[in-house]
């Protein structure tokens, strides 16, 4: 099969023209997203690039995934080949994804699952209500699911009564410090050991300890009876495979593979993008994935499965149900940032990303941070709720440079800033200081002379000490977290010039 990109939708790929002809597959209509708040993205980033402790967290662990990252890629014979083979895949899906979707679909109920299609945040999380209380399920375990903590779906089965509980050990320590994940891979990386052993003092009432063994065989201890007792088991999914109708999970600790074998009722929540074609297909992005997001060459556990158990096995769920969830997926297909669908969520940009190391991802303010973040919650959550985070970003291309399905995240923030631009969402004193500042830089006398003022200002106010510790309001937020150089004595033009008059000139004579 040739995974080659058409650039615009497939025929009959249902892209969205006007909202309310919009349906899938299997009827439903797609709605649009839920309204939030404006996130105050500066106040935000600003408390977190203070905080001195965080950034040590985050920094220290996303580098090291970073480094290993770059380590594990370079053992394969030609990673940067095997990535474009891996955007073509996803983009190819995406493409076809009307016909993917049931062909996914046809298999799953050909295997003795269920598939539920849910337009919306809200209509997925009525669907996992329903089929919990239509099987009378209580006590729920539930394995890292990002698409289930974009749809809040916990919250809502606790409002419903049910007992759930998260069993990836970041996500259960988030849990019971009523926190929110700031990493797609590694929900914690904001904390450190100190303050998961504190938590864990007075959560359990167990000796104070910093000793990860000790902690880890505490929450083992706590889950295992949950793992016993439950009915329903929920799990996200790392892909589906069309070809087959089963979802693919990885995962380090086995609380995935447990939460999939030991209820009687089984629901996978997965967003409708994270399709591949073939079991083929599913080989090359595994080969990426583990690699990207934790610098391994495999994760520990790799799961395959797709429906109830069958005659004669041991385990696995009676029941088996797939929510297909879109929430914001097919307006963004019929959008200029389709590529965007292609992550597969290993934060392999966050680990490359200069300012989400300083900042971590609660800064944010959504399920999904750092440069894909960037780009996908505007798109989510609405580009007016959330137009300064497409800014959070120097361009620098690492995050481009570390994508394992080749999105091109860095010309996606440009046309975002373009569209935030365009359709007026930036406050009126912006633009015209934009505006005064474009007419300024075409003057090369004025060019001349503002680089004249800015270099005497910021050499006065840095005095002796070569360094600006406070910028004027209007420039206030470059010094509100880090000093700047000041600017050097002589420009680089004045240096070149002096350099050529020192130099005597050639008699023309002498060489010829």
């Amino acid at each position: 099969m040739p995974y080659k990109s058409r650039g615009e939708a497939a025929s009959g790929l249902f892209v969205p023209r006007s909202m309310g002809d919009l349906r899938w597959p299997c009827g439903v209509p797609v709605s649009t997203t839920h309204q939030l708040p404006i996130f105050d993205f500066d106040s935000a980033s600003t408390r977190a690039a203070g905080d001195e402790r965080l950034k040590r967290s985050v920094g220290s662990a996303v580098l090291r995934q970073y480094v290993a990252r770059q380590a594990r890629l370079a053992e394969l014979p030609d990673s940067d080949g095997l990535r474009t083979l891996a955007g073509q895949i996803k983009q190819h899906t995406l493409d076809h994804l009307d016909w993917y979707l049931e062909q996914l679909r046809d298999n799953v109920h050909r295997n003795g699952g269920k598939v539920h299609f849910a337009a919306t945040a809200e209509e997925a999380r009525r669907i996992v209500l329903d089929i919990a209380a239509a099987e009378k399920c209580r006590r729920v375990i539930k394995s890292k699911s990002m698409v289930s903590e974009e749809i809040e779906l916990a919250a809502a089965m606790e409002k419903a009564g049910m007992d759930v509980v998260e069993t990836d050990l970041g996500e259960f320590i988030v849990q019971i410090s009523h926190d929110k994940p700031s990493h797609i891979v590694t929900p914690i990386v904001h904390k450190d050991v100190k303050s998961v052993a504190t938590l864990f003092q007075d959560y359990f009432g167990m000796p104070y300890t910093e000793d990860p063994t000790a902690l880890t065989r505490q929450a083992r201890l706590h889950l295992r009876e949950k793992f016993r007792r439950a009915d329903l088991g929920i799990t996200g999914g790392n892909f589906l495979v069309a070809e087959s109708g089963q979802v693919c999970v990885v995962e380090n600790e086995g609380n995935a593979r447990q939460s999939t074998t030991t209820p009687r009722v089984l629901i996978s929540i997965v967003g409708i993008e994270k399709l591949v074609p073939r079991l083929a297909d599913l080989a090359v992005m595994l080969k990426l994935l583990a690699r990207s997001a934790t610098g391994q060459p495999m994760t520990v556990y790799t799961s395959l499965f797709g429906g109830p158990r069958r005659e004669g096995e041991k385990d696995g769920p009676e029941r088996f149900h797939l929510v297909l969830v879109d929430n914001g997926r097919t307006e963004i297909l019929g959008s200029e940032y389709r590529q965007t669908l292609r992550c597969i969520r290993c934060g392999a940009c966050l680990n490359a990303c200069p300012v989400y190391r300083k900042i971590g991802g609660h800064a944010y303010g959504h399920v999904y941070s750092g440069p894909i973040g960037a780009l996908i919650t505007p798109l989510f959550a609405g580009m007016d709720k959330f137009q300064d985070l497409p800014k959070a970003s120097s361009l620098c291309g690492a995050c481009y440079e570390a994508c394992p399905v080749k999105i091109d995240i860095p010309t996606m923030l440009i046309r975002m800033r373009r569209d935030i631009v365009h359709t007026r969402l930036n406050s009126p004193i912006e633009r015209l200081i934009y505006r005064a500042w474009a007419w300024a830089y075409r003057s090369p006398l004025l060019y001349w002379l503002i680089g004249k003022f800015q270099k005497w200002e910021l050499r006065r106010r840095a005095g002796g000490s070569g360094w600006v510790e406070k910028m004027p309001s209007v420039a206030a937020g470059w010094t509100q977290i880090r000093d700047l150089p000041a600017p050097a004595a002589r420009t680089f033009q004045q240096l070149w010039r002096q350099r050529q008059k020192a130099q005597p000139r050639m008699d023309t004579n002498e060489h010829e």
